[in-house]
């Protein structure tokens, strides 16, 4: 209660006003706390994501407004930091509050270029994608907690209509959602609500616990699916209606982001937002052009160990179409991606110090939007669910076997799953740094995870080494693709084309990698940035150390202190590499700040 009342007290104080019971340290923490408690109360669909179900009940609030007061509660946070005398502050305490105002410096900058959620529904993010995967991770063991879907389902329509004013005032203001992101979307809407009686929305109440008593039962399991014919299905048609009549029509012809109000400025901000770095469009597109003649010339010579004779169009012809190199069922899939899981697993110890003790398993994917999404994704674990590689079994014709280890790495572990188990593990931090998420950090730690293959004994067979390279080029790829769409002016269709000429994907796999692209701009540039630099930094250490080097703990180094700013991240190495070389032990499992 005495820390409820001091949180409390910090959220209302005039900005400035300090305690001065309290040290700087109490403060710090206080803020966090008040801020985080802030954070679940408005976003519920996040917190139920990281296990907070208190809030289950709701969905977050999509108007205009609560953008509005989003804003001006960030700015009231980042005054209250301020009031705070960072040179007081001790340890992880001092690292916590570089990153709080980093965060809150972050998110005013972003909504000076515009003030609301820039793209609230594409193809590839929304609530026909979302809202199905927040159903998978919600609690299903008491009448409360079927209560609170059903309030859930009761709060969707509200949530729609916010999610309608705001794509209003996109196409009011020139940030609407180009058209590419769009087309497929009242499609995955229909198909979403179509399957809302057999789907993944009503499997709750398919599947109501014993424990529960009979009348309750029965009283629920009529209840849900009357509320998703009378509130979801309802909300769901007018979404797409909308979509479909309304706002894809009027939606902009232009992909690029430099196209958009204050365009240029605004893609040199998602570039920083995204890879944590001042590197300009330019640079970027310089760099992908160098690593992918370098990854191109190392996967020719792959594709030369695996015995085909042919030119490099025709061995990706081969890839992607010889049906020795697909399964032919989803099951057949699922049971190999759990036995990489389970080989990953067992080398980990070679290579790390700590391992999470969160499980992971293997699942496959929701059928709803699945033939416009990627081979696979992470999800984190919640209260009572464990952690999951999420498998797409759609469209098993793309799906090929060469492309399987790379994935297993880099979706599980010790890619994702190690990286963000192990941040959930750190107690000792604020929770805004447990469950935190910087693209350059978290993807590239994922793809610098693939490169760990070899010494787990994967890409030993010469197609794995082959798909291993072609993720690795896709990835370079992209900082051509992503640089030349929203700041050369490339077109769609050249975007794709570059794509099919340098990877090995299927056709129908680079038009969903543009559109992404298109969706999100930055987002694609985090991956091969952040491999880049963490592998630039494992490199600096051994040279700095020589035979003191020791990959576990650098592993260590890199993940325990959880997801960083690639900035801050580099300053927290080359502090353990110093340490290192001077006692010839690393750092504490969680390095203080100073």
């Amino acid at each position: 209660m005495r820390r409820l009342f001091a949180i409390c007290v910090l959220m209302f104080a005039p900005p400035g006003q300090a305690w001065a019971a309290d040290s700087a340290d109490q403060q710090a923490r206080a803020m966090f706390a008040a801020d985080w408690q802030w954070r679940m109360q408005n976003n519920p669909e996040f917190a139920t994501t990281v296990g907070d179900n208190r809030y289950d009940a709701t969905l977050s609030d999509t108007t205009l407004a609560a953008s509005r007061a989003a804003t001006a509660h960030e700015r009231t946070m980042l005054e209250q930091a301020r009031a705070i005398e960072r040179e007081r502050l001790t340890g992880q305490t001092q690292l916590s509050y570089d990153l709080f105002v980093e965060q809150k410096e972050r998110a005013l900058k972003a909504a000076a270029f515009y003030p609301y959620r820039l793209q609230p529904l594409t193809a590839q993010d929304g609530i026909h994608l979302t809202f199905p995967r927040l159903v998978a991770q919600m609690p299903f063991a008491t009448e409360a907690d079927y209560r609170n879907y059903l309030s859930r389902i009761d709060a969707l329509p509200a949530h729609v209509d916010g999610l309608i004013e705001q794509m209003r005032e996109a196409l009011r203001s020139g940030w609407s959602t180009p058209k590419p992101a769009l087309r497929a979307l009242p499609a995955m809407l229909r198909q979403l609500r179509e399957s809302l009686a057999a789907g993944t929305l009503s499997l709750p109440f398919r599947a109501i616990p014993g424990a529960i008593a009979k009348p309750v039962r029965d009283e629920l399991a009529a209840a849900g699916p009357a509320a998703l014919r009378t509130r979801a299905a309802p909300a769901l048609q007018k979404l797409e209606d909308f979509v479909r009549i309304e706002y894809l029509p009027a939606a902009r012809d232009t992909i690029a982001a430099s196209s958009l109000p204050g365009g240029a400025d605004y893609y040199q901000f998602a570039i920083a937002d995204n890879t944590g770095t001042d590197m300009s469009a330019a640079a970027i597109h310089k760099l992908g052009l160098k690593e992918v003649a370098r990854i191109g010339a190392e996967m020719r010579m792959a594709i030369a160990r695996t015995g085909f004779r042919g030119t490099f169009r025709q061995f990706a012809a081969f890839a992607n179409s010889d049906p020795r190199l697909f399964y032919s069922t989803p099951e057949q899939l699922l049971a190999r991606y759990r036995k990489l899981v389970a080989r990953a697993s067992a080398g980990l110890p070679r290579l790390f110090e700590t391992r999470p003790a969160e499980p992971l398993g293997v699942k496959a994917a929701q059928e709803a939007g699945a033939d416009f999404q990627g081979a696979a994704y992470y999800e984190a674990a919640v209260d009572g669910q464990p952690a999951a590689l999420v498998i797409n079994t759609a469209r098993l014709a793309t799906r090929a076997l060469w492309e399987t280890e790379t994935l297993a790495l880099h979706e599980g572990v010790p890619g994702h799953h190690l990286q963000v188990a192990r941040a959930h593990e750190l107690a000792e931090l604020p929770e805004f740094r447990r469950f935190g998420w910087y693209p350059a950090f978290g993807e590239g730690w994922a793809l610098y995870a693939e490169s760990l293959g070899p010494e787990l004994g994967f890409f030993a067979e010469p197609f794995s080494a082959f798909g291993h390279l072609n993720a690795d080029l896709l990835r370079a790829a992209r900082l051509v693709a992503d640089t030349g769409i929203h700041a050369l002016g490339w077109s769609r269709q050249q975007a794709i084309d570059y794509l099919a000429a340098t990877t090995a994907n299927p056709a129908s796999d680079n038009e969903i990698e543009v559109d992404r692209y298109i969706a999100a701009p930055g987002h694609a540039l985090a991956y091969k940035i952040g491999q880049l630099r963490i592998k630039a930094l494992r490199d600096k250490a051994q040279a700095a150390l020589g035979p003191k080097f020791d990959l576990r703990r650098f592993h260590g180094a890199v993940l325990d202190n959880g997801a960083l700013p690639l900035t801050i991240l580099e300053q927290q190495v080359e502090r353990w590499i110093r340490a290192s070389a001077r006692e010839g032990v690393a750092m504490p499992k969680t390095a203080p700040a100073g």
